[in-house]
C-alpha cells in the first residue's frame, strides 16, 4: 500500500503548489463529470468543462500536445453537449438514451480516423519527438473524440468507448509519472462500467 501511495504522490514532491492544486481541482471535476454522466444529469457538462479546461493547461505545460488537443476538443464538445441536452421536443427532451444506427457508427469511425490524423498533425506542427506513447495518444484521442460525440447525442455506445480508452490511458499516465491523472482514469473506468449498466437499464425502461 505504501508503494502505491508513493507511486501516486512521488512525482509531486518537487511540483509547484499551484500545479498540484490545479490538478486536484481537475481531478475532482473529472470524477464529478463522469458521475453525472452515469445519471444522465446535465451537470456532466459544466463540471466536465472546468476539468478539461484545467487539464488543457496542465498538458500544455507538460508538452503532451496530443492529449492537450483532445482536451481542447472535450471543452468544445462539452458546450455542444450542454446545448444538445437542453433541447426540447415539445415538453420532452429532444434526445433520449438510444443505440447508434449504421450511419452513426460509420460517422463515429470517420471521426476516429480524422482525429488520429489531426492529432498526428498537431505533433508535427509542434515538431514533437514522436515516441511510442505518442502513437497511443493518437489512438486514445480518436476513441475519446468519438465517445464524446456519442455522449452529446445520448448514444449508449459512448460508454464502451470510454471504457476502452480509460483502460489504455491508466498505465499511460502512470508511465509518464502523472499519478493523480492515472488514478483519475482508473476511477473513470469503474464509473464508465457503472454508466454502461445504468444506461442499459434506462434504455430497457423506455
Amino acid at each position: 500500500m505504501e508503494t502505491l501511495i508513493e507511486f501516486i504522490i512521488g512525482p509531486y514532491k518537487t511540483a509547484a503548489v499551484s500545479q498540484i492544486a490545479i490538478e486536484a481541482i481537475a481531478f475532482i471535476c473529472g470524477i464529478l463529470s463522469v458521475w453525472y454522466a452515469k445519471k444522465a444529469n446535465i451537470l456532466v457538462y459544466p463540471t466536465g468543462l472546468i476539468g478539461t479546461a484545467l487539464t488543457v493547461y496542465l498538458l500544455y505545460q507538460a508538452q503532451y500536445f496530443g492529449d492537450m488537443m483532445m482536451n481542447v476538443y472535450y471543452s468544445l464538445m462539452s458546450v455542444f453537449g450542454w446545448y444538445q441536452w437542453t433541447r426540447l421536443k415539445g415538453e420532452q427532451p429532444k434526445y433520449e438514451i438510444s443505440v447508434t444506427n449504421f450511419k452513426e457508427r460509420s460517422a463515429g469511425f470517420a471521426f476516429f480516423l480524422i482525429t488520429v490524423g489531426v492529432t498526428y498533425g498537431v505533433y508535427q506542427a509542434f515538431d514533437y519527438d514522436m515516441q511510442w506513447f505518442s502513437y497511443v495518444d493518437m489512438v486514445t484521442s480518436g476513441i475519446f473524440f468519438t465517445a464524446m460525440w456519442y455522449m452529446a447525442n445520448k448514444k449508449i455506445e459512448n460508454w464502451t468507448l470510454w471504457i476502452i480508452g480509460d483502460v489504455i490511458t491508466v498505465p499511460l499516465y502512470a508511465y509518464r509519472g502523472m499519478g493523480m491523472l492515472s488514478l483519475q482514469y482508473l476511477i473513470f473506468t469503474v464509473l464508465a462500467i457503472q454508466g454502461l449498466l445504468a444506461w442499459r437499464k434506462s434504455l430497457k425502461a423506455q
